[in-house]
């Protein structure tokens, strides 16, 4: 059907569900009305990046207006900021994994009240290139932990609960095409590492604590090269296991 699932039954028997953290409610808002035309879904780290691309995504979609007043909808909160271009929903998640989690949850419950169909989310930012060519865009076609798997491991009560963290292939060879459309951009498919930490956990020797030499963070990026890894960030595991389980086409 195209709609985004939510495998939640407790939502079920909820008088209301309020999406506290971007301060909507199935209740104080009529979802369906204001997102249930949304097709596309752009979510980044900073809020200011992404009020710029959604300001880009006015422009090059051609609406009325120079974009420079659109609104913040989860103007009512400082957790995350959220902006509206036609179809194109542009969405901040912070740093992490906690961060971009909180936020998809209710995201994903957002589509679904509003029921959104065949929505594509995209998930956009910088990240640390790893043997490629500084400015390179990578395409993720798996995200994988920091032992090069692909799973995402969470800790629910007292479970570990494992997940697949592979993304839409076929997206990902579609936006490589769209990407040969633009000169002087280089652009590959390949693995993305998810570390739960910017400075130790991705090998950098310059935090306020380091526990290893130069010469192992070396032999680790190398064996992270080997096993595919195209650059290192802190959200794709998490975003690739949620969009997979909630029906949801999406890239990071």
């Amino acid at each position: 059907s195209g709609l985004v699932h939510v495998k939640n039954p407790h939502l079920d028997s909820m008088e209301e569900d309020v999406l506290y953290h971007l301060d909507l409610g199935t209740k104080t808002h009529n979802l369906p009305a204001m997102f249930g035309d949304v097709k596309f879904v752009c979510v980044g780290g900073s809020p200011n990046r992404m009020r710029a691309f959604a300001q880009f995504m006015h422009k090059e979609l051609g609406l009325a207006g120079d974009g420079e007043d659109l609104a913040d909808i989860c103007a009512g909160t400082d957790r995350y900021a959220m902006y509206r271009a036609g179809p194109v929903l542009s969405i901040s998640h912070g740093m992490g994994i906690p961060s971009i989690s909180i936020m998809l949850h209710e995201l994903i419950k957002l589509l679904h009240h509003a029921k959104c169909r065949d929505v594509t989310i995209i998930r956009i930012g910088t990240s640390g290139g790893l043997g490629i060519e500084s400015g390179s865009i990578v395409i993720t076609d798996m995200a994988v932990d920091s032992s090069f798997k692909p799973r995402f491991e969470q800790v629910v009560l007292d479970d570990v609960v494992v997940r697949s963290t592979e993304l839409d292939r076929d997206l990902a060879e579609e936006l490589l095409t769209c990407s040969k459309e633009i000169p002087d951009l280089p652009t590959l498919i390949g693995h993305t590492m998810c570390t739960y930490d910017f400075y130790e956990g991705q090998g950098r020797l310059d935090g306020a604590l380091c526990s290893f030499s130069s010469e192992k963070k070396l032999d680790y990026l190398k064996r992270a090269y080997d096993a595919g890894v195209r650059n290192i960030e802190m959200e794709s595991t998490a975003f690739a296991a949620l969009c997979r389980l909630c029906g949801l086409r999406g890239e990071s």
